[in-house]
C-alpha cells in the first residue's frame, strides 16, 4: 500500500481528498501543526474504513516537515502522492504598500521552502516506486498577483514557479506535478469549489497526468 501525504491537513479539503484517494486504496498522512485536529480527522478517516495517520509538524519548520514524511512512509508506506496546501496565514495578507521585507519571509517560507523540503524528502520514494504525483491547489493570486495580500501573491508565484520546473524536470522519471488553480477559494456555495468536487478534479489530476496548471474554471 502507498501513502498520499497531505501538507496542511483541515477538515475542508484536505478531509475530503483524504477521503477520495482513501476510497482507492491509499493510506493517507495528514500533516499539520494541531495534533488534536489531527487524531479527530485521522479518527474519522479510520471511521469510513481508511488506513490513516497524523503526523505534527509546522510547514515553515522543514527539519520538522522532514521528519514527518519520513515517519509518515514508515508507518504507512511510501509516499506516491504529496498534496502541499497549508492556509496562508492572515498576516501574510498585506496591502503592498504596507508590505516589509520581513513581511514576506514567513511567506516564503511557507510557500518556497516548504514546498522545497517537502519534496526532496520524498522524492526517492517516488523514484524507488517508479511513479508518483506532486499536487499543489492555489488561489488565483498564484497567477494573478493582488496587491492586498502581497505575501501570498509573491510566495505563490514562487511556488508555481518551482512546481513548474519540477513538472518539466520529473515527468521523464513518471513522476507529475501538478497545480489547480481554485479562483473563488474553497466552499462557499459554488458547486464546482466545494471540497469534495476539489477533490475530484485533484483525483483526475493524478490519474490523466495532463498538463501542469488546471484552472477550476477561468479567471475572470
Amino acid at each position: 500500500m502507498t501513502t498520499l501525504a497531505i501538507i496542511g491537513a483541515g477538515p475542508g479539503l484536505g478531509l475530503s481528498v483524504a477521503r477520495r484517494f482513501g476510497r482507492e486504496g491509499f493510506s493517507v498522512a495528514l500533516v499539520a501543526r494541531d495534533a488534536a485536529k489531527l487524531d479527530a480527522l485521522a479518527s474519522a478517516l479510520r471511521d469510513d474504513g481508511v488506513t490513516a495517520a497524523g503526523f505534527v509538524a509546522d510547514a515553515r519548520d522543514r527539519t520538522a516537515l522532514g521528519d514527518a514524511l519520513d515517519r509518515a512512509a514508515a508507518e504507512l508506506g511510501p509516499v506516491e502522492v504529496l498534496q502541499y496546501s497549508p492556509v496562508p496565514a492572515r498576516e501574510f495578507m498585506k496591502p503592498v504598500l504596507d508590505t516589509t521585507a520581513d513581511d514576506l519571509v514567513g511567506p516564503l517560507e511557507m510557500s518556497v521552502l516548504g514546498p522545497a523540503a517537502a519534496v526532496q524528502r520524498v522524492l526517492p520514494g517516488m523514484r524507488e516506486l517508479g511513479r508518483g504525483t506532486v499536487l499543489f491547489p492555489n488561489g488565483g493570486s498564484a497567477v494573478r498577483p493582488r496587491g492586498a495580500v502581497t505575501g501570498t501573491s509573491v510566495a505563490f508565484a514562487g511556488e508555481s514557479a518551482y512546481a513548474r520546473l519540477l513538472h518539466e524536470a520529473l515527468a521523464p522519471e513518471g513522476i507529475h506535478v501538478a497545480q489547480l488553480i481554485i479562483p473563488l477559494g474553497i466552499g462557499g456555495g459554488e458547486p464546482d469549489h466545494e471540497p469534495d468536487a476539489l477533490a475530484q478534479r485533484l483525483w483526475e489530476l493524478h490519474t490523466e497526468r495532463g498538463e501542469f496548471r488546471t484552472f477550476v474554471r477561468p479567471l475572470d
